[in-house]
This record gives structure tokens, C-alpha cells and sequence, in this order.
């Protein structure tokens, strides 16, 4: 989904973002160095309902049923490079009812790129590493992290920071980008296709973000959309290796190896691309709807079991809100976080370090 209308040219340069980003500290709800979380965001942490615009003027407390979109999507402006785009994958899924378009490659890999691209890219590399800086690793595998999670249509790494850095800060209060409060739709899908004047263009969004442009990898992304050329570019090579397979698998037949193709580009680009995006969007709506809570926290953070399957760990959702720069977000003996053993794994092998543990 290319970023509409990127003027970029207002960014901070590799040389003086640090200057720009602690002139403006106060705007960013979490910057990626220190032992823990930001002045700004411990306050937010610690405000109550009432401190956001989502009250009810005469009895100070927040309607849980009710609750305005964000100022910065008024009037409403639909998107239409986004709807256009997310439309099209998703009606390529829908071409895997076919069953001349069904292999059992294409399935098997399409399994495969959920937990490769999916729960590395967007849970471990998006989430866990590049939003909350819950541990820190070689550069060569916090790029190829992005560049997995980029392989998933969700937004280059530095807008998808950004979003998620100002949901934490204004969690289910009016400036949350994607509160469900508003509204189911709003919360899964409907903030993705309207028009935020502050996530709109890397210029607005930048202050949330930045200690990753401070690094040219990320800052490159940002221009002329690379980054959706990088999802391009992975959908093309999954479709040519699918020919391959099928080539190979045939005897030589390149009927076979056209088939194929299809299939993979349905099965392992298409359809788990769709499951992936759902996945992350059930978190902002159903994770905050439904499910139990371990801890009290300003927002209506739920822990649920079925998000936490599809996510890889991402449905202990309260439990992140409690503690959000932790790497694991699994608490309890029973919530199972396999990204959490992914990264514990990378530990114990001296890959991942200063990993940030939940607090007692």
C-alpha cells in the first residue's frame, strides 16, 4: 500500500536526526534507547479516562461504548490507493477456492511464510524490536527483520512504528489511531483506508520515529515507496520459485510449471498475506473487545487465546499494555508466546541482547 502524498524532504538527515529527535522528545511516546519507557509515555500510562476528549462532559468518565475518531481523520478521506490495493489481494486469496489453483506446495509454503514473514517480520521484527526496543541485535538481522516485515503489505517499518508508538501513548482515548471504541470496523480495518493528517506523510509522522531515521536503511525506504517495491519484488520471486517447483515436480512439463506459479502467487503471496493482516488487525479490535484481563491498565486491553494462535504470541495483549517494552508477552505459565522463545532462542545463542523481561 504506497504511502500517499510522502513529501519527505522536510526529514532529518542521518547526521543531525539526534539533534531533531531530542528537541522534540516530548512528542514521542517511546524512543528506542534507555532501560525503560520515556517520561511521556509513563504519563500516559498513568492518566486516567478523563484526561482524553472520549468523556462525558458532566460526569468526567469515559463512555466504553462510544468513543469520537481521532480529530486527525475529520472530515473523513478515504484513501484510495490503499482500498484499491488491499481489494486486490484480497480478491486473489479468494482465488484459492479454485481447485485447479490449489497445490499442496503452495499450501505448505504459504504456512511457512506465516511464521517466516509474519511472526518474524511484523510480531518479532516490526513489533517487539523496531516499536518497543525489547532487545537489540546485529544490524544485518534488524534489516533483514524489516525487510521480512515489509513482505506482509503492512506499511513501511518507520509508519507502522509511528501508528503503533501514538496507539500506546493515546491507548482507547480520542488520538488513538485505531481504538475500537470508535467502532469494530474502525479498530480492524477502517483506520487503515482513512486519511490520519498526522501518519499521512513521513514529514508528520517522523517525530515518532525518529531513532529509526536517524539510520539510512529506514530513511531509504521511505522514498518513492521501496518499500512497496520490496513486497513486489518478494511476491514476483515466490511466484518464480513456485514455476520452478513446478517444473521440477513435473518431469519438465511447463504446463505444470504455470500452474504452479498461479498457485503460489494465490497461496503463499495472496492468501497468507490476507492471514497476516487480519492477524495484526484482530489485535487492535479484538484484543480489545474480548477476552480476560491480568492487569489494570488505562485502556480495555484484553488477553486473547485465538489471537494469540494466529499472532504468534501478539493476543496477550493486556499483558504488553502492562509491561510494553517487554520482548515477552506471554505472563502466565499457559500463555504460550512462541516469539517469545524465538527470541529467547537468539539470546541464549548471543544474537539477541539487553532483552527487557516483563516487570514483577
Amino acid at each position: 500500500m504506497p504511502v500517499a502524498d510522502d513529501q519527505i524532504s522536510g526529514l532529518p538527515t542521518s547526521s543531525n536526526a539526534s539533534d531533531a529527535a531530542a528537541a522534540d522528545s516530548a512528542s514521542a511516546p517511546e524512543v528506542s534507547s534507555g532501560g525503560g519507557q520515556t517520561a511521556q509515555v509513563t504519563k500516559a500510562s498513568s492518566a486516567t479516562p478523563g484526561d482524553s476528549a472520549d468523556t462525558d462532559s458532566a460526569s468526567g468518565v469515559r463512555d466504553p461504548q462510544r468513543l469520537p475518531l481521532p480529530e486527525a481523520t475529520q472530515p473523513l478521506q478515504v484513501m484510495w490507493r490503499y482500498v484499491i490495493v488491499l481489494s486486490a489481494v484480497h480478491l486473489i486469496a479468494m482465488l484459492a477456492l479454485i481447485p485447479w489453483l490449489f497445490t499442496w506446495s503452495g499450501l505448505v509454503f504459504a504456512v511457512a511464510g506465516h511464521f517466516v514473514f509474519g511472526m518474524l517480520g511484523i510480531t518479532i521484527g516490526y513489533h517487539r524490536l523496531l516499536t518497543h526496543r525489547g532487545f537489540t541485535c546485529p544490524k544485518w538481522l534488524e534489516h533483514g527483520l524489516a525487510l521480512l516485515g515489509i513482505c506482509n503489505l503492512q506499511d513501511s517499518p518507520a509508519r507502522w512504528v509511528a501508528i503503533h508508538r501514538m496507539h500506546h501513548q493515546h491507548s482507547d482515548h480520542q488520538p488513538d489511531p485505531h481504538s475500537p471504541l470508535a467502532s469494530f470496523l474502525w479498530g480492524h480495518v477502517g483506520w487503515v483506508v482513512c486519511r490520519h493528517k498526522d501518519l499521512d506523510t513521513t514529514r508528520h509522522y517522523e517525530r515518532y520515529v525518529r531513532d529509526l531515521l536517524k539510520d539510512p536503511f529506514y530513511l531509504r525506504l521511505e522514498r518513492g515507496d521501496v518499500w512497496f517495491l520490496v513486497y513486489v519484488g518478494h511476491a514476483l520471486l515466490l511466484t518464480l520459485m513456485g514455476g520452478v517447483w513446478g517444473l521440477i515436480a513435473s518431469g519438465g512439463s511447463w504446463a505444470e510449471a504455470g500452474r504452479y506459479m498461479a498457485s503460489w502467487f494465490v497461496w503463499t503471496v495472496a492468501v497468507r498475506t490476507v492471514f497476516v493482516l487480519h492477524g495484526t488487525w484482530a489485535v487492535n479490535s479484538f484484543a480489545h473487545f474480548f477476552g480476560y484481563r491480568n492487569y489494570e491498565t488505562r485502556d480495555d486491553s484484553r488477553n486473547n487465546w485465538m489471537v494469540a494462535i494466529f499472532t504468534h504470541g501478539e493476543g496477550w495483549h493486556n499483558n504488553h499494555h502492562a509491561s510494553p517494552r517487554a520482548a515477552r508477552h506471554g505472563h502466565k505459565w499457559y500463555e504460550f508466546d512462541m516469539s517469545w522463545w524465538v527470541i529467547r532462542t537468539w539470546e541464549m545463542m548471543g544474537l539477541a541482547k539487553d532483552v527487557v523481561r516483563p516487570k514483577p
